[in-house]
């Protein structure tokens, strides 16, 4: 992961207690990847408020859809997120994004061939309005 994809939540003691990051995967789509709170922070506002922000960058960079792999379908379904299927990209832009070198899109995409997602994560999208 790129440095600045990352944003941070300290505590009032600056201590790290929590982060995320946006990754542009196309022109309208970012992913949101490395989502993690620490275990004593937990339901105290921190995941909530480092999604917000990763959609406000979101928003800021232009993008329409965020994409995410989790275990944490709850908490990402009362952000908006949706579970979806495979194919959440028209052909044309499916047919590019094979092509990419983004581990990150392979996983996306569910192509077993390159990086299968043996861990069973399940698959979200939210669209801004």
């Amino acid at each position: 992961e790129s440095v600045q994809q990352f944003t941070v939540a300290e505590d009032a003691d600056g201590r790290l207690i929590g982060c995320g990051a946006l990754h542009v995967m196309w022109d309208d789509l970012g992913e949101i990847r490395t989502l993690i709170v620490a275990d004593e922070w937990l339901h105290h506002g921190v995941g909530r408020a480092i999604v917000d922000r990763l959609e406000e960058n979101a928003r800021a960079l232009g993008l329409r859809r965020l994409f995410c792999l989790t275990f944490e379908v709850e908490f990402f379904s009362a952000r908006g997120f949706e579970v979806i299927g495979e194919q959440v990209v028209d052909p044309d832009v499916y047919s590019q994004l094979i092509r990419s070198p983004d581990e990150g899109v392979a996983e996306f995409l569910d192509l077993a061939h390159v990086k299968p997602n043996t861990l069973g994560n399940t698959r979200m999208l939210k669209t801004f309005d």
